[in-house]
């Protein structure tokens, strides 16, 4: 993401009053494709393929989204055993966020992980700010609907986080938000990096306001931020957290990167789970400890 929002801050500019400024931007944030990570595959074996079909309210188009579900072994005997909503962040499909998804099944979590558009196997068009917004709202309906009364959470990585944070904002029946490695607006992340001297905050149309929308979260909210984030620097996930107005906690994951956070931050999430939303994981599955 880093490469491209400089390349974002390099060109916009001369972009200006071009009618495809708006498309570009879209390109360069999301980056959307069907490529997957490091041991991606690996780590989605054994997980449950999904789909999520609704009506588009932004484009008037029929959608379908592709989702990977994770169910911890708790879920079966446990009804109040908790679900998650997994939104992951740029150039990576869902797969490709599988490693993530499993370490967050470590916690107690049966997750759902999705792809918005544009992603992987979900409808193929190019995405955009308020399609991802619809997608996850989608996405957490559906997640409703099939497990009623479970306590549901919204998770969201980079890019996800800011996603999960509108989503947070505009819904009321979440149990708490958690996110990592995220930014306040995709204008503080440009005027973070080298190049951010230049005036081109006006003309970004994919501004992904979370600062804005964070303080409208009425669950805990969880933020998370590795100590040598290059991509997103922590100073933006601090900023996050300090404009968030309910229950909250802020945890800096020493050595973690904008990749690695989520591993080595572990026993930090198992501390904050407990004490911010009193969850205690019991049964975690194997595998999630081999990501």
């Amino acid at each position: 993401m880093k490469r491209l929002i400089i390349l974002l801050t390099l060109v916009v500019a001369a972009l200006a009053g071009c009618a495809t400024l708006d498309e570009r931007q879209r390109v360069w944030i999301f980056q959307p494709s069907d490529r997957s990570w490091w041991r991606g595959e690996e780590a989605a074996a054994g997980m449950k393929d999904v789909w999520i079909d609704f009506q588009s309210s932004e484009t008037g188009d029929a959608v379908r989204l592709h989702g990977l579900w994770a169910e911890h072994p708790d879920f079966s005997t446990k009804p109040e055993a908790p679900v998650l909503l997994y939104l992951h962040g740029a150039r990576f499909n869902v797969v490709g966020s599988a490693f993530r998804a499993r370490r967050m099944q470590d916690l107690g979590f049966s997750v759902l992980a999705v792809d918005y558009r544009g992603f992987g196997k979900s409808t193929a068009t190019l995405p955009s700010e308020t399609l991802a917004y619809e997608d996850a709202r989608a996405a957490w309906e559906w997640l409703g609907r099939e497990y009623p009364g479970r306590p549901r959470y919204i998770f969201g990585h980079s890019l996800g986080g800011a996603i999960a944070i509108d989503l947070a904002a505009g819904v009321t029946d979440e149990s708490g938000t958690l996110v990592e490695g995220t930014f306040t607006s995709i204008p503080d992340v440009v005027s973070s990096y080298q190049w951010g001297w230049l005036p081109v905050g006006p003309l970004i149309t994919q501004r992904f306001e979370a600062v804005d929308r964070v303080s409208r979260i009425g669950s805990p909210l969880l933020v998370v931020h590795g100590s040598e984030d290059r991509t997103i620097v922590p100073a933006l996930g601090r900023r996050l957290y300090e404009a968030a107005a309910g229950p909250k906690r802020f945890e800096l994951v020493e050595g973690g990167t904008h990749h690695n956070t989520n591993s080595v931050g572990q026993p930090q999430y198992r501390a904050a789970l407990a004490e911010l939303f009193g969850l205690v994981p019991q049964g975690a599955p194997d595998l999630a400890s081999r990501f």
